[in-house]
């Protein structure tokens, strides 16, 4: 399964995260998140990480010019995409793309069926302030109507409390997890994240990639 370890701001927790079994790493380019990293300095983590571990960039309402600039800069896998941002800003994306949607009880997110097959949905609570990262759970109901369709990652509270039982209910392609595996915003709880894919370990087919 896909794990992306998302809020990285130290090298020492990205490397934490790597050998506890994250398949990426996300850094927040956002100004607005108490997770925000400075894009250089996001360079220089993501260099030191191993060549199979994808670097994602997650971005609010940013310019498609930043966007590609610090993509290019961090050499990022791909961009992560939080915000009120437009099918049509796709064409000026250069990397691979995933979009953030909102899950709210009882429904589906809307505008899921705009979004092209090759763009990965994330699914995330609706939180137009702090846009991710807030430790509340989604619908996961309706997660798993998405996720029965198209790829789709899992995010909203994940910790390894539950991630064994979201990811049996919902069967996702991938999740998603900050908040859940730390000890203050954006830094990581190097036992936390251990615990988490030792969860996961306990799902049928969960680790597979």
């Amino acid at each position: 399964m896909f794990v992306k370890i998302c809020g990285i701001t130290r090298l020492g927790d990205a490397e934490a995260a790597v050998a506890a079994g994250a398949s990426a790493v996300g850094f927040i380019f956002w100004p607005g998140s108490p997770r925000f990293i400075d894009p250089y300095r996001a360079r220089a983590i993501a260099v030191a990480l191993p060549p199979f571990v994808t670097s994602v960039g997650v971005f609010v309402n940013q310019p498609p010019d930043y966007v590609n600039g610090v993509a290019s800069l961090v050499r990022l896998g791909a961009v992560q995409l939080h915000g009120d941002e437009k099918v049509a800003d796709l064409t000026r994306i250069v990397r691979p793309v995933v979009k953030a949607l909102a899950v709210e009880a009882g429904t589906e997110p809307r505008g899921a069926g705009a979004w092209p097959g090759h763009v990965t949905l994330l699914l995330d609570v609706h939180d137009v302030g702090r846009r991710g990262g807030t430790g509340q759970t989604i619908d996961w109901r309706a997660a798993a109507a998405v996720a029965a369709r198209r790829r789709a990652i899992l995010a909203g509270g994940l910790q390894p409390d539950n991630v064994a039982d979201a990811v049996a209910r919902v069967r996702p392609f991938g999740i998603d997890i900050s908040s859940g595996v730390e000890q203050a915003p954006g830094i990581k709880d190097h036992g936390r994240l251990r615990a988490l894919f030792e969860a996961l370990h306990g799902v049928p087919d969960a680790t597979r990639s």
